[in-house]
């Protein structure tokens, strides 16, 4: 082969090496920009159909049921999508039964927090709905900061802002009251 020829080929040859080589590179970095951490890669397990038991001294206090549950921090907290969940009485009796599409329960500080349509109904027609709930297990208590209706049979509804309360919602406290509407009154003897 003559030398300039020669000279001609090495050269295209190098071209073509540097052009695959940057393709190959813009391929990977493209790759690595669009790629996206996920809670399940942070997860240290994931649990589909997860029922948890959350117990005071032996005595059950709330079931809760998940869709997806997503355990991290060394499983001390649990992350759920779409929750159910039902709260017990001292007696052992269903007090209320809680629904949320969103929740998480950290073992160490013994909180459950639902979020988004968070909807709680006791069993003698009373129903809260809020965007937020915090259920602490030491205290056996709901509680919430944000905007919340309260709804009883008879079409009495009380609108406000945070609340503490038991979780058949017997014993509200409520922090701001913004609206109440009352139903209808039936006095005695009628």
């Amino acid at each position: 082969m003559r030398p300039a020829l020669r000279a001609v080929m090495t050269g295209c040859a190098l071209v073509a090496t540097g052009i695959v080589a940057a393709c190959a590179r813009d391929t990977t970095a493209g790759s690595k920009a669009s790629a996206k951490k996920t809670m399940a890669d942070s997860a240290d397990q994931i649990i589909f159909g997860h029922k948890s038991i959350i117990t005071d001294r032996g005595l059950m206090r709330a079931e809760v049921l998940s869709d997806t549950s997503y355990f991290l921090n060394d499983n001390t907290l649990v992350d759920m999508r779409i929750v159910h969940g039902v709260f017990f009485s001292s007696a052992g009796a269903k007090d209320a039964i809680l629904t949320s599409r969103y929740g998480n329960y950290n073992t160490r500080s013994q909180l459950l927090e639902a979020r988004g349509d968070v909807v709680v109904n006791s069993l003698d027609g009373r129903k809260l709905t809020t965007p937020f709930l915090r259920y602490d297990q030491r205290t056996n208590q709901i509680s919430s900061d944000s905007a919340f209706v309260l709804t009883q049979t008879g079409g009495q509804e009380v609108r406000g802002i945070g609340f503490v309360s038991d979780p058949d919602m017997n014993n509200i406290n409520i922090i701001h009251t913004i609206k109440v509407k009352a139903g209808t009154v039936r006095m005695p003897g009628q």
